[in-house]
């Protein structure tokens, strides 16, 4: 079996330069925990993951402890952070160095690098443009329906 035959067809991705703002509203709609990331001509480059988005905006304990302290004081600080980051690209946060499949390579292999690497969802890349994403849904489905 072959990663086309169980791959997402119509990933959720964003561009290099959109705003994190732009990110977040995607990632909100979507429900997927990873946005893949295309550059202007529309090639793979990394991927943005929603941990990603939050590790940005959480406060450090030393934000916490100079705020008082208290998890109140330590969402306010979430809070400011992510409206003065709302407007910023996310280039800087983009996972450049993102392990990838074919969408001809065997499904096995996939699950090999996925479970290996700790990954949840994998980009699928053909000669440089995404094609789709391989989650670990996606596989579950695969043994489900294909054996």
């Amino acid at each position: 079996m072959r990663v086309s035959d169980v791959m997402t067809a119509f990933p959720a991705y964003i561009r290099l330069g959109a705003t994190i703002r732009r990110a977040a509203e995607v990632v909100s709609v979507s429900e997927v925990g990873n946005l893949m990331v295309l550059d202007h001509d529309g090639r793979f480059v990394g991927s943005l993951s929603e941990e990603d988005l939050v590790r940005a905006m959480l406060p450090g304990f030393d934000d916490v402890t100079a705020g008082g302290g208290t998890l109140a004081d330590a969402f306010r600080i979430f809070l400011d952070r992510g409206r003065t980051l709302a407007d910023r690209p996310v280039d800087p946060l983009v996972v450049r160095d993102t392990a990838s499949v074919r969408s001809t390579d065997e499904l096995a292999r996939a699950a090999i690098v996925m479970i290996d690497r700790g990954i949840r969802r994998l980009p699928v890349v053909d000669d440089g443009k995404l094609v789709g994403t391989l989650s670990r849904a996606d596989l579950c489905r695969a043994v489900i329906y294909h054996s």
